[in-house]
């Protein structure tokens, strides 16, 4: 477009060194021998004066001797002329555009790559060099029309009108014409040069080939278009927020949702109109803080519709880094979750109602019995619940250490906080680290989410460890950790995990015995043992076997809608006589199956059931047995799909699915067992 020049060069690029050698001749006076003299210089020592006609001094005339004078000259001439060769193979090898103007803006010197460019000819581009103004301008005027596009030719030379009489820099974009006819665009830049008194003497610029990055441009504008169509078709509230919290961007579901347009949404305060009042200040500070950091993070929070309605929402930030690791701004990702929370308040709801009827049905009025070996364990109870010490219950099969584990825990200040029970022995050794501290999404095969570990979910209550005994020595390190700095890690992750829970361990083993045979770390069982619970076997509390049979006779012949009196007397000898090696479980089904055979009103027993051995003691028949075997392990199996499945029975993640049962088939084995499915439901 303008040309521009580096230089104060003529126009005519073949009368630079002609031009030059008159601006030097000008300033001397040529002598009758031909040498040179500068008017006004002092005369040279062997200079002669000479005069002209009228009697002026028209110079001095040198001695011969001085003619290296002017061989100096012509030498300067000569290095003048090559300077300006060299500048001007300088200029056009610059991988740019450049033109020089003059001050009225008509052109000077364009340089080869501006020829090579738009194809036109220096003949050309010089051809109108007239003397008037008007052919002069007109001259650039054609070029102008030749080159810059149509659409581009009014503006850019409006622009350029704007900067040629203020004398300041400037630039702008215009498309330019290739020798092929193409049109590129261009950045043109224009500078002025003033002499020192501060009048423009030329005008230099270049023209920048600015094509890739235009088209560049477009098509990221158009990526970041087809990008926003995208976001904004994603059925999820999504905003983008600067490092400080304030909102960039939202989509068009979050614009949808409250009803704002997006100037509102980006406008300051804007949070304060769509987050509910006690939200702004609950989560003010903690997002305040997050913000502040790198990490992810997220929160639960109320937000405004349209129609005046809160509606619950789980809301995700991730933090966008620059190469260095620097946070750029935050993506936040909010997820409609009112459903899921009215459900969650649903079941919160009827947990309560479940706990207001177990506390009537207090764990303690299971525990029936008034030996003196129960009362001792009672009192331990006792004494022991208001504190947070660990509890180590021990006791044979079936005596009833889980009861006592919930006596502990509903005596305790952590009554209202989930209880867990897990059954160490019923998990496999390969997933019992993953079962009670959770894992990582990815951090083995199958683990396809994040999972909490049954630790998280008793986080302020209290967790049973039962048959802690099975516990392979790898996972007794990770419980050895939890118990000694109450922190513990997920399996796939390396951030350590806070946790307040109470732990009541139980087993039926000889744990001293296990440390002394090293299956069991001897640090870990000191840390269980602080305060022990022994429970005596039934064998022990037999003035206490009456009181639990009319107990369960009574309980059973509820549910099974019989009216059972008295026992007989020679049941009552015979329960009384034998060992129940399977303690108050054992009896607890002999007294069932009696129930449903149960036709009279007086409770009996069918003695075949029971046989004794070759001492004269009472074995339980040895079908029985095996019945009773058998129903100990399926409701063993059950519990652990239970647990598994966190007490939900169908769907795909049920226990029914797990155990690859029919629903219907599960619930009536759940029903017929007694196994309360509820105590595996978190919270």
């Amino acid at each position: 477009m303008f040309p521009l020049e580096t230089g104060a060069l003529t126009r005519d690029p073949s009368k630079w060194s002609t031009d030059a050698h008159d601006r030097c001749a000008a300033r001397h006076l040529h002598c009758g021998d031909g040498s040179m003299t500068s008017p006004g210089s002092p005369p040279e020592p062997d200079a002669t004066p000479f005069a002209t006609a009228g009697g002026y001094a028209a110079g001095r005339r040198f001695a011969p001797a001085d003619h290296t004078a002017q061989a100096a000259v012509r030498d300067a001439f000569e290095k003048l002329k090559t300077s300006e060769a060299r500048l001007r193979r300088i200029i056009d090898a610059i991988p740019a555009q450049a033109w020089c103007l003059r001050p009225d803006g008509t052109v000077a010197y364009l340089n080869q790559r501006w020829h090579e460019y738009t194809g036109i000819t220096r003949e050309e581009a010089y051809r109108a060099r007239a003397s008037s103004a008007a052919a002069s301008e007109a001259d650039a005027t054609d070029l102008l029309r030749r080159i810059v596009h149509p659409d581009d030719a009014a503006g850019a030379v409006a622009k350029w009108l704007r900067i040629l009489p203020e004398g300041l820099p400037g630039e702008f974009e215009v498309r330019l014409r290739r020798h092929d006819g193409e049109y590129r665009w261009f950045i043109v830049r224009a500078e002025p040069v003033r002499d020192e008194k501060g009048e423009v003497v030329q005008w230099y610029g270049t023209n920048t080939d600015i094509e890739d990055l235009k088209r560049a441009e477009s098509r990221l504008r158009q990526e970041e278009h087809e990008l926003r169509s995208i976001v904004d078709a994603i059925p999820q509230s999504i905003t983008v927020l600067g490092t400080d919290g304030s909102t960039l961007y939202a989509n068009r579901s979050l614009l949808d949702y409250t009803g704002l347009t997006m100037d509102e949404v980006v406008a300051p305060g804007s949070r304060s109109r769509i987050l509910h009042p006690d939200d702004v200040e609950r989560l003010k500070d903690e997002r305040q803080r997050a913000l502040c950091g790198d990490a992810p993070f997220e929160n639960e929070q109320r937000l405004l519709r349209r129609d005046g309605q809160y509606r619950w929402f789980l809301v995700r930030y991730s933090p966008v880094r620059d190469p260095g690791g620097r946070v750029l701004r935050w993506y936040a990702t909010g997820t409609d979750i009112h459903d899921r929370k009215q459900v969650e308040e649903r079941v919160r709801n009827e947990n309560l109602a479940l706990r207001e009827e177990l506390d009537r049905s207090s764990m303690l009025e299971e525990i029936v019995g008034s030996s003196e070996g129960l009362r001792r364990v009672l009192s331990q109870v006792s004494k022991v619940a208001g504190t947070d010490s660990t509890v180590l219950v021990l006791g044979e099969t079936g005596t009833g250490k889980e009861l006592i584990a919930r006596a502990i825990h509903k005596r305790s200040r952590r009554a209202a906080e989930p209880f867990i029970r897990v059954n160490c022995a019923a998990i496999p050794s390969s997933l019992v680290t993953s079962e009670l501290f959770g894992h990582e999404r990815g951090a083995f095969t199958g683990a396809v989410q994040r999972r909490l570990g049954r630790f998280e979910a008793a986080n302020g209550g209290t967790i049973l460890l039962d048959e802690i005994g099975d516990l392979s020595m790898e996972t007794q390190v990770a419980l050895l950790r939890v118990l000694q700095e109450r922190e513990f890690e997920r399996i796939g992750s390396s951030r350590p995990i806070p946790v307040d829970v109470r732990v009541v361990a139980a087993t039926n083993r000889n744990l001293e015995a296990a440390v002394a045979a090293g299956s069991f770390r001897q640090e870990l069982f000191y840390r269980l043992n602080v305060f022990p619970i022994r429970i005596p076997p039934l064998r022990e509390r037999r003035d206490d076997i009456p009181l639990i049979a009319q107990y369960l006779i009574e309980r059973y012949a509820k549910r099974a809608r019989k009216r059972l009196g008295a026992i007989s007397k020679r049941t009552l000898d015979v329960f009384t006589a034998y060992d129940w090696p399977g303690n108050v479980r054992e009896l607890q089904n002999v007294i069932e199956r009696a129930v449903i055979l149960s036709d009279a009103e007086t409770f009996v027993v069918d003695e075949s059931w029971l046989r004794r051995d070759a001492r004269g003691g009472l074995l339980p028949e040895r079908t029985a047995s095996l019945a009773c075997t058998l129903a100990e392990r399926e409701r063993e199996i059950i519990e652990a799909a239970l647990a598994d499945s966190r007490g939900r029975v169908s769907g795909p993640s049920g226990a029914a699915a797990r155990l690859g049962v029919p629903r219907q088939t599960l619930e009536s084995k759940i029903r017929v067992l007694n196994i309360n499915r509820h105590r595996f439901q978190p919270g």
